[in-house]
């Protein structure tokens, strides 16, 4: 062996015993998903490297660059004494290896810095919710309701105004007439209605339909208590939130945070069922038999008060095709708002286009909400494993948009569903929707979650830029731990969107560049927060959002995934 090739060989067993061995344990899920079933390059954690040595090393704990030193000094000290040229060669790279991970290290501690800093600026900066705080508003006769502007499996929704100090309008632009402008007088003309209604019915009342939970207030509270995670902290009286958190009727779900991408419930209480609109005709079984002698509902129910949005998602799309850029956005509204609801330990377990509200910023970009969390899945402890023992126990709504692993598992002993990349992969059926597309899980089509294969997916139109072809398809993996989170995707699309000059040259290890744009990104996102109307549009909620949230090791195995990317699309083109 020459005395060359030695050298090399001391290298490359310096880097891979402490890459692959020592530093492994701290980081082991994420280096193997970047490195071994990516194939994106091999990349080292930025935590300390001590805190991965096992009190056994205790010649190594001083750091890598010390052991680096000493490991150089002994190869000097063989050189002038005895041993093999080889041998002696081969130690002497051994360490200078060590100490090239060193500076390797070092980097990833300033980028860690760097994201933590950004962070701690952007997640003071709290989401203001657009209404004004309600000072009123816990009983049916405090709203004038209005006509039904939905109707689900589970409750109806009403336009309503409040009686007394109405909230203050959003600026978000509320009407449909901008996606209608080029259409025939008679479509302007409701679409102008429907504006003019939204002014004078600014809230929406939901009223669940109840049917087992009896007409206690208490019964009712605990039965629906999922509808209650996106409640704010007055949502409830303050009597009400004793008698039902004291343990004695069960412990209300906990509830999320505000955030851009989710629905706020401002008031929620019990009320008699009322004959509203179309009831009758709409849902007469579910009326209670003072009202519909064949219905089968109780007398009392549970009554949500919200933000009246003038359609939903799937409405949106029925008469109207999104840009482009808007059409990515909404998708990474989607991952900002499922990546929110799982650092919180909640799941929505039936996300679809109709569950999705939506309105138009002050730029007319569509502004999208989750909304309906009856079927949510809201843990304390955040693990969003649910115990599967039993065909009896709910999976969650919307059997067609139902993740793989919760689709096809099986119950029994031991058995655990594991949610936490669930509503993702639902976000990546719903693009199809967004993109023009019919989604591939509804009929005609019709592909099962349990049994398709990823070859069977359609193919995105052309027009759909590559990096959100390959979020898209990396969202619909079968198995979850090849799918990347919902905070990965979204900043891989956040990347893609606002970071293709910084991603030009970098790869998959060295942060310093990104770490650079980032610092750049910030400035700029907080000089247009304090220039009037244009930091409240969606491009600055979503900057925002995604700087709040920024993590070195999810910003890094997204960078990886798009360079992965796009390798294997140069490598299909030079293929062809």
């Amino acid at each position: 062996m020459s005395v060359k090739h030695a050298i090399s060989r001391g290298l490359e067993m310096g880097r891979s015993v402490f890459q692959l061995g020592l530093l492994k344990s701290g980081g082991r899920v994420a280096a193997k998903l970047r490195a071994d079933r990516f194939r994106v390059g091999p990349s080292v954690r930025s935590a300390q490297p001590q805190a991965f040595l096992p009190s056994r090393y205790r010649y190594y704990r001083t750091s890598l660059r010390g052991l680096a030193a000493q490991l150089q000094s002994a190869g000097f000290r063989r050189m002038m004494g005895g041993g093999s040229p080889r041998n002696r060669a081969v130690f002497l790279a051994f360490g200078l290896g060590v100490g090239l991970i060193e500076q390797q290290l070092e980097d990833d501690r300033r980028s860690a810095a760097t994201c933590q800093e950004i962070q701690a600026v952007f997640s003071k900066k709290r989401f203001q919710t657009p209404l004004k705080p309600f000072t009123s508003g816990y009983k049916l006769e405090d709203y004038i309701i209005g006509n039904q502007i939905g109707k689900g499996s589970n409750a109806a929704v009403y336009e309503a105004a409040a009686r007394f100090a109405p909230p203050k309008e959003s600026d978000r632009k509320c009407s449909l007439v901008q996606l209608r402008e080029d259409e025939e007088e008679g479509e302007t003309s409701r679409s102008m209605t429907c504006c003019s209604s939204l002014r004078n019915f600014p809230l929406a009342v939901k009223m669940m339909w109840n049917f087992g939970a009896g007409s206690s207030s208490e019964a009712i509270l605990k039965s629906m208590s999922q509808e209650l995670v996106p409640a704010v902290p007055l949502a409830l009286k303050q009597e009400k939130e004793q008698i039902t958190l004291d343990g004695h009727f069960g412990d209300l779900p906990k509830r999320v945070s505000a955030h851009p991408n989710v629905i706020r419930v401002y008031r929620a209480f019990t009320a008699d069922v009322p004959l509203l609109p179309g009831a009758q005709e709409e849902y007469p079984d579910v009326l209670p038999a003072r009202l519909n002698p064949a219905g089968l509902g109780n007398n009392r129910t549970l009554f949500l008060v919200m933000k009246n949005y003038p359609c939903t998602l799937r409405q949106y799309l029925e008469v109207s095709t999104p840009g482009r850029k808007q059409s990515s956005m909404m998708l990474l509204q989607l991952l900002e708002g499922v990546d929110h609801l799982c650092r919180q330990g909640v799941a929505h377990r039936d996300l679809k286009s109709d569950n999705v509200l939506l309105e138009f910023d002050s730029d007319g970009c569509p502004h999208l909400v989750i909304t309906d969390f009856g079927c949510c899945l809201a843990q304390n402890d955040s693990s969003l494993q649910l115990p599967f023992n039993s065909m009896w126990v709910n999976r969650g709504g919307n059997a067609s948009l139902m993740a793989p692993e919760v689709s096809s598992a099986l119950p029994g002993s031991g058995v655990v569903i594991d949610y936490s990349k669930a509503d993702a992969w639902a976000v990546g059926a719903i693009a199809y929707e967004i993109f023009g597309q019919h989604n591939p899980f509804y009929r005609p089509l019709a592909l099962e979650s349990r049994s398709y294969q990823e070859k069977q997916l359609p193919a995105l139109p052309s027009s759909v830029p590559a990096d959100v072809q390959l979020v898209v398809g990396l969202l619909l993996r079968r198995d979850p731990s090849k799918r990347p989170s919902a905070r990965v995707a979204a900043n891989m699309l956040h990347l893609s969107l606002w970071g293709r000059k910084a991603l030009a040259n970098q790869d998959s290890t060295g942060m310093r560049k990104l770490a650079d744009w980032l610092l750049c990104q910030s400035a700029v996102v907080l000089l247009r927060g304090c220039s009037g109307p244009s930091g409240n549009t969606v491009e600055a909620e979503l900057q925002r959002s995604f700087l709040s949230n920024l993590d070195l090791e999810d910003l890094r195995t997204a960078v990886g995934f798009l360079l992965y990317g796009r390798e294997q699309s140069q490598a299909c083109i030079l293929s062809e």
